[in-house]
């Protein structure tokens, strides 16, 4: 088991009560970290992961990322809760199938829920991130992309691919523009990781056909991405910044 001493840093991580974000949320958490629990609608689940640690001082916060005045009001409440942020963690997604089959109108609404929760909520979240961190002269950002940015995605979510290509993108750029800021920045690039969502799709497809696209025996946890995340968090990791690090069991290799 791997420990770090995560008990200086308060950390905001974004979709934080499911999935990937939950599973992250509880390492840090269990390292000492003070994280900021953003949910959108599983209150029960945010906070119950909370009170597991209360040691932390850890706290839960709503905001719906599709909403701009949300966004600032969730970076607002955590800054003047915490009295600083370390971290930023910008996990919070969604993968919303809109086929090209579809009605343009239909298609296009989509498009733009994606782009607002994936791309925009969080181009917003860099910028007020960037100048608190200015102020500190000191901050690390972790990005959530995928490896649909590489290989590409299916006809069905092209908005989830474009938007994660941009997040990406952006990642890289914050890192090339703010090092002398002392400012970090970090991708992590997941495939297929059993969470909700997939079992979801296990259910319909079943789980050989996802084991089949893999190089590895079973499919990626959140467990196996959050030490990752912990070990960027810790500072450990400054001189990769900028660095995209894919945790995909072999199914796409660059």
């Amino acid at each position: 088991m791997i420990h770090l001493d995560l008990s200086n840093k308060s950390i905001l991580l974004t979709g934080a009560s499911d999935g990937i974000g939950k599973g992250v949320a509880h390492f840090l958490m269990k390292m000492g970290a003070q994280v900021a629990v953003h949910y959108n609608s599983n209150k029960e689940v945010a906070e119950t992961l909370v009170s597991n640690f209360k040691n932390t001082k850890s706290k839960a916060f709503k905001a719906n990322l599709e909403n701009e005045e949300d966004v600032f009001k969730l970076f607002k409440e955590v800054k003047e809760s915490f009295g600083k942020i370390d971290v930023i963690i910008l996990n919070a997604g969604v993968f919303l199938k809109h086929s090209t089959n579809e009605k343009t109108a239909d298609w296009l609404s989509i498009w733009k829920k994606t782009l607002d929760i994936n791309l925009n909520a969080v181009g917003l979240l860099t910028k007020l991130g960037i100048d608190h961190f200015k102020e500190a002269n000191k901050g690390t950002f972790v990005y959530i992309g995928s490896r649909a940015v590489f290989r590409g995605e299916t006809e069905e979510y092209l908005g989830y691919a474009a938007s994660k290509g941009g997040l990406t993108s952006l990642a890289r750029s914050v890192a090339r523009s703010f090092g002398k800021n002392n400012i970090k920045s970090f991708i992590v690039s997941p495939g297929f990781t059993r969470t909700q969502m997939a079992e979801s799709f296990i259910e319909t497809y079943g789980e050989e056909r996802v084991l089949n696209e893999i190089s590895l025996n079973e499919l990626t946890k959140p467990e196996d991405i959050a030490p990752l995340i912990g070990l960027m968090c810790s500072g450990l990791m400054d001189h990769a910044t900028g660095a995209t690090i894919d945790i995909n069991a072999g199914s796409h290799i660059r």
